[in-house]
């Protein structure tokens, strides 16, 4: 059976498989579901023999739709595809005029991650996938939330409370906007409902059923056939919940979502957040996710949720979904870390729309509530910091200074050297600069067009300022504006929570990773980056590391005191056998579950609480103490402790993908640079030597010349600045040439006088790593020139 693990990002699809033989495959599509490619050759006005840079099947492209990258609003389908030839069919001649060296794009009938899997597999469309298990993170939800492409949804709501999540809690976005323009709620229609509960869940007035039956009638025959229900103080007694969704459902809804099923917590407001976000894109997330199980067949489908664990596609609620890509990231990455022999690590995710950073120190760090777009809601997820800085991140001038981000080019357009007319971005940034290769891409790549939108920024430069900066200095300095808001979200998941990102190794993975991450690290005084031989599509990978979680809540709001410790006892143990129940339904047996129990516990009169483990009262008292010590620099011991509530987590451990797949190369000789490319740095364009990462071996030294600096671990007899690549034996031990050589990376260099580090093992992409001495000078981690753009930028800053 195949093992397949894919995750959709807003620009890129990452894949990675396991086949029936154990063998690992890889693969990375646009999450467009588009293939890309140029013409080689016209042979006739329908016929086109096609460079598409990568091996399909004979008739795999037959029903994909055919589109020039200039011209996207005619498309022709694909009649045919000679895989010996490299040549396609199309059912009509474009009428655009075809030449050779013309870029296009080829769309599939399919969902991103199916695409993936049918080039994993060999699968051409029309016929079924081979028998498979998908484990899948996708970005759905939150691109629906963010661009506002939910279903039509209701709200039903206890009477008097109908304006709720108009008014919000009053927060102005922006102190010192005088024009607040809220946005609409995401909801269509708000019935309020006669009902009410007591603080303590006693019923004060009996639910009114037959308006809210009323009501439901007519808003189905409007159409509106999802809705959320969010009662006061419902998280005590959901009973009037359960029924009014018995009564929505006798008049034709097709989903309800239940404040207290989703958020069993004190606080209506984030309660009916949480349940609206969750019945706005229901529909979406299950069709999506019925087409994807529809196209596996009998194949299992798994999905990460925003907590890092697993569900079954049938139990999976979209509220968990808004961080299910990132968080795949996380678990990848510590897994990665732990394995390398580096338990504490900073996750630093940067894909091709947004960067997404994570601190891990042995357990997964969460957050109970988060912030996606304008949508608050209460819901386990890993605490992750997300910034809109990405490979796509869009590179402007507002009239005033230079930005990045927050907009991103996405798979379509694209950065501006995909030639599909998308603007600057950072992706160009680097290609300008020669830290990126264009054969390397797998796509088809236009540097002149990349050139032309870094000339049209600085002729607005100019302009403005009379007198524009050079091409490179442009360059640099976009890329110090996007290191800086990426080493700034850094600190706000360690700095700014206690921990310092001098004690940690930055995990960087995704796409442009390796482009930023010595740089990113430089910013923070962290001396050591890893980078894992599958970074780029470390996301990917992540899911098979992960395994399947089940949280379970409760809301308590009583003070902590020995007697109540029965109590929580009592609590715990019916959410863990309720957790456990629903683990069992996924087919985990009991001998492979774990539950770790949860405290939930702030300081009276204050909101914040710390999540500690449970325990005896003295132990949960000091880790509660050690926690907001950390956390706040001080502790408030004549202060009552309120548990706010309590909260199991149910782990089915599951099959894991091993690392026994990256042993390092076994080359007989010396280790040689491939070739010799230029690339822009120090402030000039230097000749510079390129490795390839399979060819290293664990124990192998690179000499660098240029550099400068002194090694923390010194210089070898000649004097030269070296990089050690490390391995990591079954044990776990590192060192250089260890035996086993299961993973190969770079340590940093340290300088021993200035704290400078520099050097790292680059991976981006799913394309083979390369990285460069020169590359040193600037804390690079990857270096993919570009050949003879250096003149052109040269002539381009003297125009």
């Amino acid at each position: 059976m195949w093992r397949l693990f894919v995750d959709t990002g807003g620009t890129f699809t990452d894949a990675v498989a396991l086949d029936p033989q154990g063998r690992m495959h890889r693969a990375k599509v646009l999450s467009t579901s588009a293939l890309r490619g140029r013409i080689v050759e016209t042979s006739g006005p329908a016929r086109f023999v096609v460079d598409l840079g990568r091996d399909l099947p004979e008739g795999f492209l037959r029903g994909f739709r055919f589109r020039l990258l200039d011209a996207p609003e005619e498309e022709r389908a694909v009649a045919a595809f000679d895989r010996q030839r490299s040549r396609i069919d199309l059912a009509g001649p474009p009428a655009a005029n075809v030449l050779p060296g013309a870029a296009f794009e080829l769309l599939a009938p399919e969902e991103a991650p199916i695409l993936a899997a049918r080039l994993l597999t060999g699968t051409p469309p029309g016929e079924p996938l081979p028998e498979a298990a998908m484990r899948l993170a996708t970005t759905l939800g939150t691109n629906a939330l963010l661009e506002r492409r939910g279903d039509r949804t209701a709200l039903f709501v206890t009477q008097g409370f109908g304006d709720l999540l108009s008014i919000g809690t009053q927060q102005r976005p922006d102190l010192f906007t005088l024009d607040v323009r809220k946005p609409d709620p995401l909801y269509e229609a708000v019935v309020e409902v006669g009902e009410r509960l007591a603080p303590d869940g006693s019923i004060v007035r009996p639910l009114d059923e037959e308006p809210v039956a009323r009501a439901a009638r007519s808003l189905a025959a409007r159409g509106i056939r999802t809705a959320a229900v969010a009662l006061l103080h419902s998280y005590r007694n959901g009973l009037h919940e359960a029924k009014v969704r018995r009564l929505l459902e006798s008049a034709g809804f097709e989903h309800v979502s239940c404040s207290a099923d989703l958020a069993p917590f004190i606080r209506l407001l984030p309660r009916a957040e949480t349940a609206v976000v969750d019945a706005y894109l229901a529909p979406k997330v299950a069709a999506y996710l019925a087409r994807v199980r529809a196209a596996l067949g009998g194949g299992r489908l798994h999905v990460m949720t925003s907590a890092g664990g697993l569900a079954d596609a049938s139990r999976f609620r979209p509220k968990d979904s808004l961080l299910s890509g990132p968080a795949g990231g996380v678990v990848g990455a510590a897994t990665a870390g732990r394995r390398a022999g580096c338990p504490r690590v900073i996750a630093f995710d940067m894909g091709g729309t947004s960067t997404d950073v994570a601190r891990f120190d042995g357990d997964y760090e969460y957050a109970y509530e988060h912030q996606v777009g304008d949508a608050h809601l209460v819901a386990p997820a890993l605490a992750i910091e997300t910034v809109a800085a990405g490979g796509g991140s869009v590179c402007w001038f507002d009239g005033h200074r230079l930005r990045v981000g927050p907009e991103s080019s996405g798979a379509a357009p694209g950065p501006a050297c995909y030639g599909a007319g998308g603007p600057l971005t950072l992706t160009d940034v680097n290609l300008l600069l020669g830290r990126l290769l264009p054969d390397r891409f797998g796509i088809p790549i236009a540097p002149e067009k990349a050139l032309a939108a870094l000339a049209s920024l600085r002729a607005r430069l100019g302009e403005r300022a009379g007198d524009a900066p050079g091409a490179e200095e442009i360059l640099e300095g976009l890329l110090d504006i996007a290191n800086e808001r990426m080493a700034d979200a850094i600190r706000q998941v360690s700095l700014r929570r206690g921990f310092d990102p001098q004690d940690y190794t930055l995990v960087a993975f995704g796409g442009a990773g390796g482009q930023h991450a010595c740089a990113v690290a430089d910013q923070l005084g962290m001396t050591s980056v890893f980078l894992h031989p599958l970074a780029g599509v470390l996301s990917a990978y992540g899911m098979g590391l992960a395994d399947l979680r089940v949280m379970r809540e409760q809301a308590v709001e009583a003070k902590l005191e020995s007697a109540l410790l029965d109590d929580l006892q009592s609590r715990l143990a019916a959410l863990e056998t309720d957790g456990r129940a629903e683990m069992a339904r996924q087919g985990i047996a009991a001998a492979q579950m774990q539950t770790v129990r949860r405290i939930h516990l702030r300081y009276e009169g204050t909101d914040a609480p710390l999540v500690v483990n449970f325990g005896g009262h003295a132990g949960i008292v000091a880790a509660f103490e050690s926690a907001h010590r950390q956390r706040y620099g001080f502790i408030v011991p004549e202060k009552a402790q309120i548990v706010e509530a309590v909260s199991a987590e149910v782990i089915g451990k599951t099959e894991t993908v091993q690392d026994s797949f990256f042993a390092g190369s076994d080359r007989k000789g010396a280790l040689a640079p491939r070739t010799t490319v230029r690339m822009w740095a120090s402030g000039a364009w230097r000749d510079t030597p390129l490795y390839d990462r399979a060819d290293l071996a664990p124990g192998d030294r690179i000499a660098s010349e240029i550099v400068s600096r002194v090694s923390a671990r010194g210089r070898d007899a000649s004097g030269e600045e070296e990089l050690a690549v490390w391995g990591v034996d079954q044990q776990g031990a590192r060192g250089p040439g260890s035996e086993a050589r299961r993973l190969t990376t770079i340590d940093i260099d340290q300088d021993a006088d200035t704290g400078d580090h520099f050097g790292a093992l680059p991976k981006v992409g799913s394309l083979p790593s390369i990285f460069s001495a020169a590359w040193l000078e600037e804390h690079h981690s990857r270096s993919h020139p570009v050949p003879a753009l250096g003149q052109e930028l040269v002539e381009l800053a003297d125009a």
